[in-house]
């Protein structure tokens, strides 16, 4: 039986490898080995950043949502509780949209929560 050498799927790996490296800074995207790692660092970076992105970005709505709940006199904690008793659901990414494009709308959603309360 003939002997298999490995050399092409250990190229095939590399290339991969420092395909996903081009642009890093210096031997990183030239070396395998120092390659192979900054990829694997940039993966888990990537994977967190997947994940952060996501509670960042509630974060920003309900800061959004807070600020124009305050303009019409009514904090946020109350302003999400009467929503909750007036049986309005909407998210609160449509929330903060509708707290920066349509402040009249928000005003009457305001009110309604005020109601509930």
């Amino acid at each position: 039986m003939a002997r298999i050498k490995g050399a092409l799927a250990t190229r095939k790996r590399r290339k991969s490898v420092l395909k996903a490296a081009k642009g890093y800074w210096g031997s990183k995207s030239k070396h395998f080995k120092m390659a192979k790692q900054a990829v694997m660092k940039s993966g888990n970076y990537a994977f967190i950043g997947r994940k952060q992105k996501k509670r960042d970005f509630r974060a920003l709505w309900i800061t959004r949502i807070s600020a124009q709940a305050k303009v019409n006199g009514i904090n946020y904690s109350r302003f999400m509780n009467g929503l909750k008793k007036a049986g309005i659901e909407l998210n609160r990414k449509m929330l903060s949209e509708l707290a920066v494009s349509d402040k009249e709308a928000f005003a009457l959603l305001v009110e309604k929560a005020k109601a509930a309360l």
